[in-house]
């Protein structure tokens, strides 16, 4: 589950991790009283306006209806922060990470300014904390190049990218926080705040079941202090039984809409580029189905697992997520009949193809496994134009004729 940076960064106080203040608001009138509270009352002008969407690359992205306001903007008067407020909220942000289409910002985070002294004085770095596969231990991996895109810096300058290990069942030890400290170039009071920095850091990974914790840039002020100046922060949506306020946080409005329905239905659903609508019970059955669909000269445009719990209810639900695409030429469904009973599924898609009616697309049932012939049958007998098969072959055919036509 991706959360937003102003969500991110709270959470991080509950560690003790020092953060950039700001605060979240959804207006332009609450946007110039954040500014009035961080800024004018402190004796400043300046602060930063930041884009809240699930995307990276704010900073370089662009408004798709006023071009020339990128989604992160520094400001330095009332008027400033009005007129970049207006411009960011309700509008659409394209940034690398959301493709041509860009996301509506809903919220913008009015922050403290960070940059209070010469350049001179203060260095941004990077650091995130992931797991590595691979060696099945989380990764902490960090640089010096902070405040730009990691993948531009390790492929032009890898020795600049450390990373130190820690074993799933041991803490983050006081040696290693130190060794990231000296391979940052710190010393005195920065080496020692970055040390607690990285501790309580790492404390929140773990206790939140972060999937992904980035801090970039990771910010040393001209006194010494370290800052999450920016924080990407994803959870284990697996592990959210153990966290019920952070299921809280999630953001539907930046989720793709009809994937949001199919959870509802807690069908596992992600919307493709294809023709083909696929319906299936099981993730590897889904993954061969998609295959046989793209060797039979279509394109699948969807993943849909309905699971081993199939019935009408889910198989309706089903139905009009795909249909909802209009791209799609030609529905699959595909299920093994194991834990569910193939003749329970035809039951499902009779009434879900009466109860929607008006279905103009050619519909390819494939049923194997417990009672697939008496599932094929009923298909059959029921009249509508749904096209029946139990072998793998027989629908890819069907589906070949179908995107064909």
């Amino acid at each position: 589950m991706n959360l937003h940076e102003y969500q991110a960064k709270e959470l991080l106080k509950r560690f003790n991790v020092p953060t950039q203040e700001g605060i979240a608001v959804d207006k332009v009138d609450n946007a110039l009283n954040a500014y009035k509270q961080l800024a004018v009352d402190n004796g400043t002008k300046f602060a930063v306006v930041k884009a809240q969407i699930h995307a990276g690359g704010r900073g370089k992205g662009t408004m798709k209806e006023v071009p020339e306001q990128h989604g992160v903007q520094v400001v330095k008067s009332a008027e400033d922060v009005e007129r970049v407020a207006k411009n960011i909220l309700g509008n659409t942000l394209v940034t690398i990470q959301t493709g041509a289409v860009g996301k509506v910002v809903h919220k913008i985070l009015v922050a403290k300014d960070m940059y209070y002294d010469g350049p001179s004085e203060r260095k941004e770095f990077y650091l995130s904390i992931l797991l590595d596969r691979a060696k099945k231990q989380n990764v902490i991996m960090y640089s010096t190049e902070g405040g730009m895109d990691i993948e531009e810096v390790a492929h032009s300058t890898p020795e600049k990218i450390f990373k130190e290990w820690v074993a799933p069942n041991m803490q983050l030890q006081g040696y290693q926080a130190r060794n990231i400290a000296f391979n940052l170039g710190l010393s005195g009071d920065a080496f020692k705040n970055m040390v607690k920095f990285v501790t309580n850091l790492y404390n929140a990974y773990v206790t939140l079941d972060c999937s992904i914790l980035e801090i970039n840039p990771l910010f040393k002020s001209a006194d010494d202090k370290i800052f999450a100046v920016d924080c990407k922060m994803n959870l284990d949506e697996n592990a959210l039984i153990r966290h019920n306020d952070l299921a809280d946080l999630r953001d539907k409005l930046e989720e793709d809409p009809t994937e949001v329905e199919a959870g509802e239905y807690n069908l596992n659903y992600v919307k493709l580029d294809g023709n083909v609508g696929c319906m299936v019970n099981g993730a590897g059955l889904a993954m061969a189905t998609m295959d046989m669909i793209k060797l039979a000269g279509g394109e699948p445009a969807n993943f849909l697992d309905v699971g081993g719990s199939a019935n009408a209810q889910t198989v309706e639900a089903g139905f009009r997520i795909i249909l909802k695409d209009p791209n799609v030429k030609a529905i699959l469904i595909n299920i093994f009949g194991g834990i569910v009973r193939c003749d329970r599924v035809a039951a499902g898609v009779i009434e879900a193809y009466k109860k929607l009616g008006n279905i103009s697309i050619p519909i390819i049932v494939r049923l194997q496994g417990t009672n697939a012939e008496e599932a094929k049958k009923l298909i059959v007998e029921s009249g509508l134009e749904v096209q029946s098969a139990i072998l793998l072959s027989e629908a890819a055919d069907l589906v070949q004729k179908a995107v064909m036509a």
